[in-house]
């Protein structure tokens, strides 16, 4: 239970709900898993501990386990981080232990990321920071916001008029819209339902087999482009041919803003409205755009292994030999073996036990019993057909001999070849 006790309870049944999968086949899979068992082994030779799951459902939670667990070490940094620069509250670690999401706990995380110099930065170095609250507040004020301005003006630090100082504090408020987690989980969304990927050649670019001449201008809308087609826009990116870029209508995600940001009319409306045009052309966007980006690359990625995985299964179970009988025999099971012998109209499916005999007398022989009661016809193969199947594994070859001696047993079995017994077989019926 080691594995397990490393996730929580709420986890596992989160994992368990989501891949709508038995506690009881989860916990014993994370512990196989953990244990060093691969995917293909524990699917064939674990059934009983697992409850019969498959190789695509055990797969399932191998890629849950390494999201949750990554999951779980980022959030255990984000909160040691926070801790240390003494902003962590109740309230924010509630919310960082609630997330389920590696893009929310990124949002979460991102105002308190240690940040390079920014505008904002630069600007709370000048001691605008309180201008900037005056904005955010929204509060009517003694003097109007001009008057207030004007107390900030310091040629020294850099601020040399009003506008300057109106600007600086604009710069922090955007960073402050930028950081909120609730908008970028709106506004990803949005981009993510509404947005419209636009690929173009790029100038003097060189296409010698025209390749990719189709997305040389291409429109398709993001909640709808196949897989095949992102990853071909991706591949032309990559070899200097194409760009693509997300687009939304400008108006969409500055509505969604300004609805969340506005909550009264006053002088500082104008400042706020110049605040979030800013945070999302110069912050946001290109932001989001990038978490899109990775997104549909990792969608396209599991669709393009999906389809893959599906030609190669439907070409596994194409017939090997064509119209040709062919007996499978799956050493799969503990104790005995599942052999299938495939006729022209059904498959007939047997289980038994090989048993091998060093030496046998006739006596014995003619009482050993069939392995099942179940008698086939076996049609006799042509030549062509002889030289392309498959030679027979001994295990079945050894019931093959057992069965065709109870039907007619030979007094001096040891001294005819065994490619002479085989060849009497052909032919001829036999219980299998």
């Amino acid at each position: 239970m080691t594995g397990a006790k490393s996730l929580s309870p709420e986890l596992l049944l989160h994992i368990g709900q989501t891949l709508n999968l038995p506690m009881r086949g989860l916990v014993a899979v994370i512990e196989l898993l953990d244990d060093g068992g691969t995917v293909p082994f524990i699917a064939r030779y674990r059934k009983e501990a697992t409850g019969n799951l498959d190789e695509v459902q055990i797969r399932d939670i191998e890629e849950k386990l390494a999201y949750f667990r990554e999951l779980a070490e980022r959030r255990a940094v984000v909160l040691f981080s926070i801790a240390e620069q003494g902003k962590l509250t109740d309230e924010l670690k509630a919310k960082i232990e609630a997330t389920l999401d590696k893009s929310e706990l990124e949002d979460l995380y991102l105002p308190y990321r240690p940040k390079r110099r920014t505008k904002a930065t630069m600007a709370r170095e000048k001691g605008l920071e309180p201008l900037a609250q005056y904005l955010w507040a929204q509060q009517i004020a003694a003097d109007p916001l001009e008057t207030l301005a004007a107390d900030f003006v310091n040629v020294e630090l850099g601020v040399a008029t009003i506008d300057e100082a109106l600007e600086g504090a604009r710069h922090i408020v955007a960073e402050w819209i930028s950081e909120d987690a609730d908008l970028r989980k709106r506004l990803r969304q949005l981009m993510f339902d509404e947005g419209v990927i636009i690929s173009r050649k790029i100038m003097d670019a060189v296409d010698e087999q025209e390749k990719f001449r189709m997305y040389y201008e291409y429109k398709e809308p993001v909640k709808t482009i196949p897989s095949h087609r992102m990853l071909a826009i991706r591949r032309g990116e990559g070899e200097n041919v194409l760009y693509f870029l997300i687009e939304l209508e400008p108006e969409r995600p500055l509505a969604i803003l300004r609805a969340h940001i506005l909550r009264q009319s006053g002088d500082w409306t104008k400042q706020l409205v110049l605040a979030i045009e800013d945070a999302w052309k110069r912050l946001l966007n290109s932001s989001i755009q990038a978490e899109i980006r990775l997104e549909l690359k990792e969608r396209s990625d599991k669709e393009a292994i999906q389809v893959f995985r599906d030609n190669l299964y439907n070409l596994l179970l194409a017939p090997p030999a064509g119209p040709i009988a062919v007996l499978g025999i799956d050493p799969g099971l503990a104790a005995k073996l599942l052999s299938s012998l495939r006729l022209e109209s059904f498959w007939h499916t047997m289980s038994f036990i090989p048993t091998l005999r060093k030496t046998a007398s006739p006596k014995h022989r003619r009482r050993s019993r069939p392995c099942c009661n179940n008698t086939v016809s076996v049609p006799s193969p042509s030549v062509t057909e002889r030289h392309r199947a498959r030679p027979m594994r001994s295990s079945a070859i050894s019931c093959a001999r057992r069965t065709s001696r109870t039907s007619s047993p030979s007094p001096s079995a040891n001294q005819v070849p065994a490619s002479t017994r085989r060849r009497r077989l052909r032919g001829r019926s036999f219980p299998i």
